[in-house]
């Protein structure tokens, strides 16, 4: 079943944070949203951040690097390397944010399509329940929440002219 639209969070193990959004489009255009960087400049962020460095190289082994600004000049710079490349389907990386010396997280993101609705489930598995816990206690939550509703609208425009 494909959720409706609205980020559902939830914690299934002591490392591991799961983020859950229904879209209505098909999962090739979701998969190219998350991997061109043309389409994550449009979207990737809380509302008032916009991706200023948007780096991917889609191969399993390749590098990814962000870099957003927001309110008052603000940069956030996060980096990984690509595990696995199933498109449209698959996508397992890793993710560190500049600054954080606790280790990497995995990420894991599988895109469900049903009736032209995809529906993406990500799990980000933390090396601790101490590092899950303090991202849990981030505004991360809130600016995933507005992140999939910008990529939310960036899909309806995109449909209609796909």
């Amino acid at each position: 079943m494909i959720r409706p639209e609205g980020l559902v969070v939830s914690t299934p193990s002591a490392v591991e944070v799961v983020l859950r959004r229904g879209f209505a489009a098909p999962r090739r255009l979701v998969f190219d949203a998350l991997t061109r960087p043309e389409l994550l400049r449009r979207w990737h962020g809380a509302r008032g951040w916009q991706l200023v460095v948007c780096e991917v190289e889609l191969r399993a082994g390749g590098a990814w690097r962000f870099v957003a600004r927001g309110p008052g000049g603000a940069e956030m710079g996060m980096r990984g390397v690509y595990r696995e490349v199933e498109a449209p389907a698959r996508l397992v990386q890793t993710e560190v944010h500049d600054g954080w010396d606790e280790g990497a997280a995995l990420v894991t993101t599988l895109l469900d399509e049903r009736d032209g609705r995809t529906e993406m489930t990500t799990t980000v598995r933390y090396p601790s329940q101490e590092i899950r816990d303090s991202v849990l206690r981030t505004p991360m939550e809130r600016g995933a929440g507005e992140a999939y509703d910008r990529l939310a609208a960036l899909l309806d425009d995109t449909k209609g002219t796909s």
